[in-house]
């Protein structure tokens, strides 16, 4: 065990693997009372040693009784373990020594309404020994605590901007700023990345004005800049809540106050479930911290400066439909009833996936055209066009798609949603529903080496090719180089390109469901 003094107070660390872990640190002062629904301020300090050897309780959100494959992974800590004081973070270092590693600052996933940094699947013990990083997990507000713009219909009684959870997220890169150092980390090489909504979170502080300077290179997965609400769609969003709450917008800023946390968790599950089940929860336009959708700013040069890899996993979307009350049974005509409400010629894209498929042997009936269409037009055409967006401006942005298959369920998922997170912390073994999942054996063990080595080359200095990946070139719409990771890994030029060149000819909602 070892100390280690921070500016708020000393944390010591439980030993693994030869890798110190300091779990439960607090990075801002609880978000709690008076301070629910405003920008996070600085920790409280501490006297004596605080330990730091358990994680801490997770942010406030639905309790999941079924998640199908990824049962495994999400609300373990339970409903018990849910408070509003949830602004703690966690470090896990090879050394504690001057030796200025790489950091890399994960953001989980969850739809902005659930998950936790504190999760054996995000453990970063093998991630900080194989690649000798300094690797952080962090909680942020989630739901109506952290995703509502209140501030329109209360007349800014209530002046929660929607991006209370962002700014959660700055506040935690900026304790990293100020700390990292005493642990061994280099606060001049910050990498942050997350998956899912936490990808989109990091597409997000590409634009986000509070974020700027506090990291230098980014790693979306399966989540990139297309993802915000603009301010209308926001502010009906905190009305439909005040609604199931039952509580007037013309209400004194007390009565709110009071409300407490498992309501508010239940109003989002009524307005989500009013919205026909769509994400209502999303960063928001706000207009001041963030002033248009991220991908535009990031076009316009917001992000110059930062190095970036994106990408998505081949078959993101089945995940989704293997979970329970998610299931769809569609045929032509429903299929293209369906897409109607997201892309303007639902026809067109139908059509070319159809024939893609066709021409690989791959099924064309319409529930599996549905779950590849969603899987490009939620995660992998997002990334494209970020990548897009990036090589614009003259930068280098690395590709990828994920292609390992999980065999859950008879391999039935493909590679989907989430597949990438285990490889990427070395993870995929650590349970049996793990493995069950991400799969295990001498291949798994391969690609992890493999897909580490790819995160920590490019948090290390920004290019993400080795020994494995020589061919991995940036992305640019001539070759449009794209790694592939599956079994083996390879490196590709325009993977699937008849299903992305679909898109161009269509106008789409991207990025949301």
């Amino acid at each position: 065990m070892s100390i280690v003094e921070t500016r708020s107070g000393k944390v010591e660390s439980t030993r693994l693997n030869g890798v110190h872990a300091f779990l439960g640190i607090p990075f801002a002062a609880p978000p709690v009372g008076e301070r629910r629904w405003q920008p996070p301020l600085d920790a409280q300090p501490w006297s004596g040693v605080r330990r730091s050897s358990d994680y801490a309780p997770q942010a406030w959100q639905p309790v999941m009784e079924a998640m199908g494959p990824l049962a495994f992974a999400f609300n373990a800590r339970s409903a018990a373990n849910r408070d509003e004081d949830c602004l703690y973070l966690n470090v896990w270092t090879p050394g504690l020594d001057d030796r200025k590693r790489p950091v890399l600052v994960w953001i989980h996933g969850g739809g902005f309404s659930s998950g936790t940094g504190g999760t054996p699947m995000y453990a970063g013990t093998s991630l900080a020994q194989r690649g000798d990083a300094v690797v952080v997990t962090v909680n942020y507000r989630l739901g109506a605590l952290g995703f509502v713009n209140l501030n329109e219909v209360t007349g800014g009684r209530i002046p929660a901007t929607g991006n209370e959870g962002l700014l959660d997220q700055v506040k935690a890169l900026e304790w990293v700023r100020d700390n990292i150092e005493r642990f061994g980390g280099d606060p001049g090489r910050v990498t942050i990345f997350g998956e899912s909504a936490g990808g989109m979170s990091v597409g997000a502080l590409l634009a986000f004005e509070p974020a700027a300077g506090l990291f230098h290179r980014a790693i979306p997965q399966s989540g990139a800049c297309s993802t915000a609400n603009p301010l209308d769609k926001a502010a009906g969003i905190g009305q439909a809540i005040l609604d199931a709450l039952g509580v007037s917008a013309n209400a004194p800023a007390e009565d709110l106050l009071a409300v407490s946390p498992e309501r508010l968790v239940e109003a989002g599950v009524a307005a989500g479930v009013q919205a026909g089940g769509a994400m209502i929860y999303q960063p928001c336009v706000d207009g001041t911290l963030l002033t248009d959708l991220p991908l535009g700013l990031v076009e316009g040069g917001v992000a110059d400066g930062i190095d970036l890899m994106v990408g998505a996993t081949r078959d993101e979307w089945r995940l989704f439909l293997s979970m329970p009350g998610f299931e769809v049974k569609l045929d032509d005509a429903t299929l293209e009833q369906v897409l109607g409400a997201t892309i303007g010629d639902p026809q067109a894209v139908i059509g070319a996936y159809r024939s893609a498929r066709a021409a690989r042997g791959d099924a064309t009936d319409a529930n599996s055209l549905f779950a590849a269409i969603e899987t490009d037009r939620i995660f992998r055409i997002p990334a494209i066009r970020l990548a897009e967006a990036v090589a614009g401006r003259g930068r280098d942005a690395y590709e990828y798609l994920f292609t390992w298959e999980s065999p859950w369920g008879d391999g039935g998922l493909g590679s989907p949603h989430a597949i990438d997170i285990g490889f990427v912390f070395g993870t995929h073994g650590f349970s049996e529903g793990s493995a069950e999942f991400f799969g295990s054996g001498p291949d798994a063990e391969t690609l992890t080496g493999v897909v580490q080595d790819a995160w920590l080359k490019f948090a290390t200095d920004g290019d993400p090719q080795t020994e494995a990946l020589t061919g991995w070139r940036p992305y640019d719409t001539e070759t449009r180089s794209t790694a592939l990771f599956g079994m083996p890994v390879a490196v590709g030029d325009d993977p699937y390109g008849e299903e992305r060149a679909a898109w161009d000819e269509v106008e789409a909602r991207l990025g949301t469901l």
